[in-house]
């Protein structure tokens, strides 16, 4: 038992090791959420990170390909472990490092209770394993990873798209003020009109952030709102979800937005930074809960019923 206790105490925390990596970034002033927009094989296009195979990564795997990305200044949206390069024909160059992403799962652990009943826990846990970016490798096989579905989108077009998107999650949107935000008693979310942005992509970005909270009222995925208004820390946390959210689905839907923070969230730098240093494991739930979010939204368009009949 001592042996076991000493090798747990030993094995690095796959949750601290994310967390000092985001929080790393937020000291420095950088937001590690933020996709780097309009990178080299991407064009104007913007992207999740993908695997070797096109599927996009999802929750906090995304949030650590863009920094790394960013940071290392890689142009390609695609990723791959070593073995995965080998089996396509390519290497990794000498010299290269990897970056970590991680795979999630539960572990079941029978254990006796006061009564000497057997009962089973569900146990979550994270593995991290490394990869590497499509400009770290050679010799693969020519125009691999180039995205031949991303023709060049007009600007109505694109916006044409984002409009049907969140027409078809049903949210009643209203205009007017000087304020977005969603209201939970009535169920609203009120935006700003769309002129008083300084571009419509900004406008979408907002939204999505909006919709973002909208998903999570209690008759929806039920996220705990209640202490938004009074609890500081509460209400920092909620915005990091919404703005996670906010990122992946403008990712998905092909929006540009703004870089620079909304007023409104600059004070919430310091707020998350707290939150992350004292809490290790949040970055993962939040990244895990703003997922949730977007896929839900993503559930309430008309293509889901198709792709569930089929």
């Amino acid at each position: 038992m001592k042996k076991a206790s000493q090798k747990n105490e030993n094995r690095p925390d796959v949750y601290a090791r994310i967390t000092d990596i985001l929080i790393g970034e937020l000291e420095r002033g950088v937001r590690p959420w933020i996709q780097p927009w309009g990178s080299g094989h991407l064009g104007n296009h913007v992207s999740r990170p993908l695997r070797f195979n096109g599927e996009p990564y999802s929750g906090v795997n995304v949030l650590l390909l863009w920094s790394e990305a960013a940071r290392r200044g890689y142009g390609s949206a695609m990723w791959m472990t070593f073995r995965q390069a080998l089996e396509l024909g390519g290497n990794v160059r000498k010299g290269e490092t990897g970056s970590m992403v991680v795979y999630a799962n539960r572990i079941t652990k029978t254990e006796t209770d006061g009564n000497g009943e057997d009962i089973e826990r569900n146990i979550p846990f994270l593995k991290a394993y490394t990869v590497f970016n499509l400009e770290q490798i050679d010799g693969l096989p020519e125009g691999y990873g180039a995205r031949s579905d991303l023709a060049p989108l007009e600007p109505v077009e694109r916006l044409d798209h984002a409009d049907a998107f969140f027409r078809a999650t049903g949210a009643v949107i209203r205009h007017g003020g000087s304020k977005a935000f969603y209201a939970p008693g009535p169920d609203i979310i009120q935006m700003p009109p769309i002129e008083a942005f300084r571009d419509v992509e900004s406008y979408y970005a907002t939204l999505a952030h909006e919709q973002i909270h909208w998903a999570g009222a209690a008759h929806r995925l039920n996220r705990d709102l209640s202490r938004y208004a009074k609890d500081r820390s509460e209400r920092a946390r909620e915005e990091l979800i919404a703005e996670l959210g906010a990122v992946f689905l403008a990712a998905d839907l092909g929006i540009v937005p703004e870089l620079e923070p909304r007023a409104d969230h600059a004070s919430y730098l310091a707020s998350w930074l707290t939150v992350l240093q004292n809490d290790k494991r949040f970055i993962v739930q939040a990244a895990a809960q703003a997922q949730r979010a977007v896929s839900f939204l993503h559930s309430l368009q008309p293509e889901a019923d198709v792709k569930a009949a089929a």
